[in-house]
């Protein structure tokens, strides 16, 4: 029997996002130290530097997003995956080739601009697949990206330690030109060119969405989540240094306790998509939402290691209900027509929030203290469900009166 081009398509992408997830996290565990050995640097200005070369990425993704978004729309999202993996594969490659820190930030900059892969992934996989079955597919498409970010940072440790932090530039552009091989030969797109002037304007698009509440929510609910999971990376090796009392084994540690929410979501997002689609992604996100609120407010409590690695399972569960509820709900209320720049507006939000989240975490940890990160997430999270439950509440007396 002849598989559905939606899970052939689900299979090879799952692959892209996962690879592209490695790729894009194998440069951070040793991103500073790479940037210290192309200068003499003081300790504030590698600091600066190293921060400019993280965020640059996130930043450029954010704006550039929405544009390509749009010639998804009007070009097919293929192409859109086919010109991010090879635009990353040659920005990535060039990185270990640089001669100082300037070339390296530009190169990081374009590459943000190519960026692209996973959110026109999601756009294939939620045009094409049943809308039945859209939360599980989107929840399982979703755990390639999460399984390839955990597993980027070991495989990257492991090259620099053994051949040079050059040497993951090079393997992270090999990878990215399978990635374009891969979904240039195995994934197919029933997608019609539409002419620039056919194309319906995105301010139109807003205007003529039935949720346009829902879905502007969802946006910030995706920046929201972003910032909060990003928040603690900049102090979370000291904070469990402090939990340790200085002593044992920290690195080691914070890995761990870093990776566990990962790890939870990899496991529990095809099953929480699955229930999303038996009982509501709307009620999925809601519940999900609580949740984290919930367990931000003991971490900021915490007075060992082991508290802290509960919590942060815990939310994990949280994280795996919220993504693809959000994937989902938009599935259901914006026009196929329009998957390629909602999807785009989505992405900038979630870069936004990997860029404003560790600058809230820095600031908060400087001015109060490391727990106190937390409670800042959680009031982070209770405005966004303030901000989200009267669109939610809209939603669940229209989809009522259309039952009735």
């Amino acid at each position: 029997m002849k598989q559905p081009n939606w899970q052939r398509n689900l299979y090879f992408l799952w692959f892209g996002n996962f690879m592209t997830g490695m790729g894009f996290s194998m440069t951070m565990p040793f991103l500073s130290l790479f940037v210290a050995t192309l200068g003499n640097f003081t300790r504030p200005q590698l600091n600066l530097l190293s921060g400019f070369a993280f965020a640059i990425t996130f930043l450029a993704k954010a704006i550039v997003s929405p544009y390509w978004g749009k010639l998804a729309d009007q070009y097919g999202r293929k192409l859109m995956c086919l010109r991010a993996s090879l635009g990353m594969a040659f920005t990535i490659t060039a990185c270990g080739f640089v001669p100082n820190v300037w070339v390296l930030i530009v190169l990081r900059a374009i590459q943000g601009c190519f960026s692209g892969y996973i959110n026109n992934a999601n756009a294939i996989v939620a045009a094409s697949v049943p809308i039945d079955h859209s939360g599980k597919a989107l929840g399982t498409l979703a755990t390639g990206n999460v399984v390839g970010t955990l597993l980027g940072p070991l495989a990257g440790g492991v090259l620099a330690q053994t051949f040079g932090y050059r040497s993951s530039f090079y393997v992270t552009g090999v990878m990215m030109v399978i990635v374009f091989v891969t979904t240039l030969v195995f994934v197919h797109e029933d997608f019609t060119p539409v002419d620039k002037q056919a194309m319906v304007p995105t301010k139109q698009i807003f205007r003529e969405l039935k949720y346009p509440m829902l879905i502007w929510g969802l946006f910030i609910t995706t920046l929201v989540i972003q910032a909060a999971n990003m928040s603690i990376t900049p102090i979370i090796s000291l904070l469990i240094k402090d939990l340790l009392h200085h002593g044992g084994q920290v690195a080691m540690v914070s890995g761990v306790i870093s990776s566990l929410p990962g790890i939870v979501t990899l496991v529990e997002s095809p099953l929480l998509g699955a229930l999303s689609d038996r009982i509501g992604p709307e009620k999925v996100l809601g519940v999900g939402l609580v949740a984290a609120i919930i367990c931000f407010i003991p971490m900021s409590m915490v007075h060992n290691v082991w508290q802290l690695g509960v919590w942060r399972t815990l939310l994990g569960v949280s994280d795996a209900a919220m993504l693809p509820a959000i994937q989902t709900l938009m599935t259901h209320y914006v026009p196929k027509s329009a998957f390629g720049r909602i999807f785009s507006y989505n992405q900038s939000f979630q870069a936004m929030g990997s860029v404003s989240g560790p600058m809230l975490g820095s600031v908060v940890a400087n001015a109060v203290s490391y727990q106190g990160v937390f409670m800042m997430t959680a009031i982070l999270e209770t405005l966004n469900l303030m901000f989200l439950v009267p669109a939610m509440w809209s939603l669940f007396k229209a989809k009522r009166i259309e039952q009735n």
